[in-house]
């Protein structure tokens, strides 16, 4: 009788054994594929967001000058003669926006325009000294922040940044299930081995992908409120919900066609679509940058702020405070001719979804913890090229010559196609990324019947 079950248990094992192999080799197979399309992504995203996250001290460091002002007792002098001194820098251009000192050394800058081209101007607040004059786009940390969203390459490669992302959400899950121990105590907190051998690069990639996991899954989640397709969907439909935008402060305000992030650099996520408001047309002059500045003190605007001039006749004085406290960013417009603030926004009149990614996105950036907040960011984006070293050596060590080293999919097809189907869902998530594994699925489908008409 004993012999029998033993048989029996043996009989029974086996294809549970060989079906919990065949989901590997197919979870294995689609995580190849995600780090195929990641890797020379993950490699930039983490490199120019390693820098972006200390964009302040490299600035300090680098470009003492132009960032680092003497501190003084000096009374700093009025935003009407810091923007007149930096006209004069940059003839017949026109001031677009002021960029209030946000602390007893930091610089005003005054962006102005001239033949569609942009240029920053800084100066001493305190001398009205010309500091530097750079062009907006050559700016260092405007160059590498527009590397790390794409946007330097057009907007379509901006769009893959919402394919990327959603596809390192597809490997940090299926990473997960390939490093789940299953019995076996090698690789999973540590690494067995020699650096000469595979299987400690294995071990290594399988142990920092523990560890950076959770940190890589909060990178791309929180960045995906910025893509073009997924990022707007989740805007428009938070900002109908009463989620986002506290559109009820634009309601008795009339309004222009043009939205806040075009006018701000700093408007925020939940902001940056909101409409600028309109002044309403009175007789008099403006009531000047000076007694703006004035009323945005009084009205407690964070210093640092930025401010966009009015444009036109019924332009507005827009200002936008993005202070490293998230709960201390805020928004006003200022009616051109009296001062009145038309809106003003504090960051608690956000929607519920819009404060929280603003949270995400002050994380994200490294902006909210302090120091702390920086080194765990950078902890993760180190993580990430060491994940992305780690799997290029594995697989130039695995690879057969000449080959590309896809791992095979199992001879199981109802595996092969329950697999599928649960990333190609996951990818549903993600509209973009939803299309490239929907792509993917029928390049590889028609090149296994390519192949199978060869072999025949």
């Amino acid at each position: 009788m004993p012999p029998s079950l033993s048989g029996d248990a043996a009989s029974l094992a086996a294809p549970v054994r060989l079906s919990r192999e065949a989901v590997y080799r197919a979870v294995w197979r689609w995580h190849f594929y995600a780090g195929l399309i990641c890797l020379p992504f993950l490699i930039l995203l983490s490199t120019t967001g390693a820098l972006y996250l200390f964009k302040d001290e490299i600035n300090a460091a680098l470009f003492t000058r132009r960032f680092v002002v003497p501190a003084s007792d000096r009374a700093p002098l009025g935003p009407d003669r810091l923007v007149y001194v930096a006209s004069q820098a940059v003839p017949d251009a026109t001031p677009l926006t002021y960029l209030d000192p946000a602390g007893p050394t930091a610089p005003a800058v005054v962006t102005l325009a001239k033949d569609g081209a942009k240029t920053l101007v800084t100066l001493d607040p305190r001398t009205g000294d010309v500091l530097g004059r750079v062009a907006a786009d050559a700016e260092v940390m405007a160059v590498i922040r527009r590397l790390h969203s794409l946007s330097y390459f057009g907007r379509i490669a901006n769009g893959l940044v919402e394919v990327v992302a959603g596809f390192l959400v597809v490997l940090v899950i299926t990473g997960t299930y390939l490093w789940w121990p299953r019995g076996r105590s090698g690789g999973v907190v540590t690494v067995r081995g020699t650096p000469g051998r595979r299987v400690w690069w294995r071990d290594l990639h399988a142990v920092t992908g523990l560890v950076a996991g959770g940190g890589l899954l909060f990178l791309a989640l929180t960045g995906l409120p910025w893509s073009i397709v997924w990022g707007q969907q989740l805007r428009a439909v938070s900002n109908a919900a009463g989620l986002g935008q506290p559109s009820a402060l634009w309601a008795q305000v009339p309004v222009s066609r043009i939205p806040m992030g075009a006018a701000l650099t700093t408007a925020g996520w939940a902001l940056e679509d909101a409409p600028v408001p309109l002044s309403r047309p009175a007789p008099g002059q403006p009531i000047g940058l000076d007694r703006t500045a004035a009323i945005l003190t009084e009205r407690g605007m964070p210093a640092g702020y930025e401010l966009a001039l009015p444009v036109g006749g019924t332009g507005v004085y827009a200002a936008a405070a993005y202070p490293r406290d998230v709960t201390r960013q805020r928004m006003i417009s200022l009616d051109q001719y009296t001062g009145q603030a038309l809106v003003d926004v504090h960051f608690a009149e956000i929607g519920l979804v819009g404060r929280a990614i603003q949270w995400g996105i002050g994380l994200h950036k490294g902006e909210i913890f302090g120091r702390l907040n920086q080194l765990v960011m950078l902890a993760v984006c180190l993580a990430c090229l060491l994940l992305s070293v780690t799997a290029g050596v594995m697989w130039w060590k695995r690879r057969p010559s000449g080959s590309l080293g896809i791992p095979p999919w199992p001879r199981a097809p109802g595996i092969v196609a329950g697999v599928t189907l649960l990333v190609l869902g996951l990818g549903a998530l993600f509209p973009l990324t939803g299309a490239a594994i929907l792509a993917m699925i029928l390049l590889d489908c028609g090149g296994r019947a390519l192949a199978g008409r060869i072999a025949a």
